[in-house]
């Protein structure tokens, strides 16, 4: 575990679909935060990994995230629960993963473990990821810490991507965390 480097990170937005948006608990906050994730991401050339479960049964990433993304970052659609097993899912080099998304204890900690397993340094922010029950959240969470994960926020995730105030950069994201 080490602290998030934008050079070394990519963030991993899993299955933030339409079709989720009655059942999962805390949804608009998980929308909220990876909204100001993914934009921050864009600000400080983190790469930014989609994926979407099943989508012609789910639907397609919600608006107010897809109309942030970077143009090159098109949702891999996927049947597979894990995004790191997945077709086209690739990190890019990259040593760590900042994981968000739904749900936490499906789609979520399988990717986390298998990212885990391949080497890679994985932050799950907390309140960007949920589940329809607040135990399997709960849970999750617990059980991704256990296995060697960090567990952090959104504020805390773009603070260490930026590492410093004083510049444009700063601006940018403290506006985004206000």
């Amino acid at each position: 575990m080490s602290l998030l480097k934008r050079d070394r990170a990519a963030l991993v937005v899993v299955d933030v679909q339409e079709g989720f948006r009655p059942a999962v608990e805390r949804f608009d906050e998980v929308v909220a935060q990876t909204v100001k994730l993914v934009r921050g991401a864009r600000e400080l050339g983190v790469p930014v990994i989609v994926t979407e479960q099943y989508p012609k049964g789910l639907g397609a990433t919600v608006s107010e995230v897809a109309d942030h993304l970077p143009d090159d970052s098109d949702p891999i659609e996927k049947t597979v629960f894990s995004a790191a097993r997945a077709e086209g899912f690739e990190l890019a080099g990259r040593g760590q993963a900042i994981v968000v998304g739904i749900e936490a204890h499906v789609c979520v900690s399988q990717t986390a473990h298998d990212l885990m397993a391949d080497g890679i340094d994985v932050h799950i922010v907390a309140d960007a990821v949920s589940s329809r029950a607040p135990e399997d959240r709960d849970r999750a969470l617990a059980r991704l810490e256990r296995s060697g994960a960090t567990v952090t926020t959104t504020e805390a995730a773009l603070f260490e991507l930026l590492e410093r105030a004083g510049s444009p950069e700063f601006k940018f994201i403290q506006s985004l965390v206000k």
